[in-house]
């Protein structure tokens, strides 16, 4: 009779049942948000504590490590004359582990309660006149903070975000920021400015990361969103909010002109698709001609950056990648920020 093998049992067992409860906090968001608040914050502190050690991304290190493994494994161990069902097995098995990582180490933040559930604040209907208000106040904010240089030391952008999120109130359910959590910036700045990615949160080891091409006008809505999503944020109409009442609630005109300037294209697009095409030419009329020939511009400078055939790749696969952890409308997740801002103004103090 074989003798029971514990070891293997171990291994394999432990990650199905991880995945098993991954999968059961899909359908319990209040497993999930009991995770975000009693397991995650530990988590967190402990992966960018470690992280912190280290000036570059050890997210890219390790996407860099899993994929020569996937490559040079099955040949190594071929020369060795290990079977193809030892070497599938062990392929299997680091990847199970590393998607048990990703979502122990972050991702069950995307099954639980959403903003709204978390405030106790139901959203609002579409209100036209509600919307039309809030475009006036914001093109007149938008118009008003305009600064034709808009430059700040990574430093200070870093200490206006960290004051403001430490100062949420506890039933926001996020993380407190650590002084050791610095911005990290990309090793291969050209492929995520070829498809198009300004920030991302690293999920394995807690770094808030940013593409080294940002012009200085994104920098600080880009690197709050991403610290929002560091504290324990997933959706991204969430970290959109955030940022922007980080940025504009900050006493420095910059911060505050960024973060107008990061919301205005999800303005444009809501309020496209919302008004009627003289109300929308009438509305961007409003704003001021600088702020217009700045935006283009922008736009200008990531579409020469930008790569069709592996952008168009990654936005179809983070698009499922979204849909397939509980944000059903996928990229389009981003605009629904304004939805927030119309729905929260009451706790903005606005």
């Amino acid at each position: 009779m074989k003798k029971f093998d514990y070891i293997t049992a171990l291994r394999w067992g432990l990650p199905i049942l991880a995945i098993l409860f991954v999968f059961l906090c899909r359908y319990q968001p209040a497993w999930a948000e009991g995770y975000a608040r009693m397991v995650y914050p530990f988590l967190s502190i402990a992966l960018s504590a470690f992280s912190s050690l280290f000036p570059f991304s050890l997210e890219e290190v390790l996407v860099v490590v899993c994929i020569l493994w996937i490559l040079l494994f099955p040949v190594l161990q071929r020369r060795k004359g290990k079977s193809w069902k030892y070497i599938g097995g062990r392929e299997l098995e680091m990847l199970a582990w590393i998607y048990v990582w990703f979502y122990f180490g972050w991702g069950l933040n995307y099954f639980r309660y959403n903003i709204y559930t978390r405030l106790q604040t139901p959203p609002v209907k579409y209100e036209e006149q509600k919307f039309l208000d809030f475009l006036h106040a914001y093109t007149d904010s938008l118009n008003t903070t305009y600064i034709p240089n808009a430059e700040l030391p990574v430093e200070t952008i870093d200490k206006e975000v960290k004051d403001f999120y430490q100062n949420l109130p506890k039933e926001v359910g996020l993380v407190s920021p650590k002084n050791y959590q610095r911005p990290k910036f990309f090793t291969f700045t050209p492929l995520y400015s070829g498809v198009g990615v300004l920030g991302s949160m690293g999920p394995f080891f807690a770094e808030a990361q940013l593409n080294r091409d940002l012009l200085p006008v994104q920098l600080p809505f880009t690197y709050a969103h991403e610290f929002s999503h560091l504290l324990g944020v997933s959706n991204e109409a969430e970290a959109n909010y955030w940022a922007y009442r980080a940025c504009t609630e900050s006493d420095i005109q910059t911060m505050r002109y960024s973060g107008y300037m990061g919301l205005l294209p999800y303005v444009l697009s809501n309020a496209s698709s919302l008004l009627t095409k003289e109300q929308f030419q009438e509305w961007v009329r409003t704003i001021r001609p600088e702020i217009i020939a700045s935006y283009n511009e922008n736009r200008n400078y990531w579409k020469e950056r930008y790569s069709p055939m592996i952008g168009k790749v990654q936005e179809v696969t983070y698009n499922l990648f979204l849909k397939g952890n509980q944000i059903p409308s996928g990229r389009k997740n981003y605009a629904e920020v304004i939805s927030l801002l119309l729905s929260l103004q009451k706790d903005n103090g606005e």
